[in-house]
């Protein structure tokens, strides 16, 4: 009987262990599924129904590996799996739309008052340029460069992420830039970034 309540303790400490280390990465997924679903209320949901789906699966993670990669791969599969299908079928009007402030206000909110450095160089952008020429990008270039330039993540764990080849990544990745590249031309040049331009 002894071993049986000390295995039950285990068993509810390495749960809350997974519950702990899965909240941490709370904020940085908010995040992410904001830029995703561009919606605040969608952005929650995406959330919600990932964390709701890692407590579900937390058996099959395994510990000492990536777990915000592995949420980030459970976040990114959801919003793919869900939320394209809403974007294809008709939006019903009165539908609330992201404002950069809004970004703003989900970039700077973290429960531990650190900000990443990434989301540090976002906010410093002096207007909506760089967050209109993401959102200009087709999804799979947009979701790619904002896990790798914004999130920080490398092309193997982006490729765990989206569930599809390294190579895969690094080509959406560079084409993706390339296309930011072009969208930002004249806003850089505009501010004396990058070379001369013929």
């Amino acid at each position: 009987m002894e071993e049986t309540d000390t295995t039950l303790l285990d068993a509810a400490e390495l749960g809350l262990a997974f519950e702990n280390e899965a909240l941490t990465h709370l904020d940085r997924l908010y995040s992410a599924a904001l830029r995703m679903t561009r919606n605040p209320a969608d952005a929650e949901d995406l959330v919600q129904e990932t964390y709701a789906k890692a407590l579900r699966g937390r058996d099959s993670f395994k510990p000492g590996t990536n777990m915000k990669a592995w949420l980030y791969r459970i976040l990114t599969n959801t919003y793919i799996n869900s939320y394209r299908k809403a974007a294809r079928s008709p939006q019903m009007s009165g539908e609330e739309e992201v404002t950069d402030r809004q970004l703003a206000r989900a970039a700077s909110h973290d429960s531990q008052g650190l900000r990443s450095a990434e989301m540090e160089a976002l906010d410093n952008t002096p207007d909506a340029a760089v967050a209109e020429a993401m959102a200009g990008l087709a999804e799979n270039y947009r979701l790619v460069v904002y896990l790798s330039d914004v999130e920080g993540f490398s092309y193997k764990e982006i490729a765990t992420i989206m569930g599809t080849p390294i190579g895969t990544v690094m080509s959406r990745l560079n084409r993706g830039r390339a296309q930011l590249r072009k969208s930002l031309a004249d806003y850089a040049a505009d501010r004396g970034i990058g070379g001369a331009r013929a």
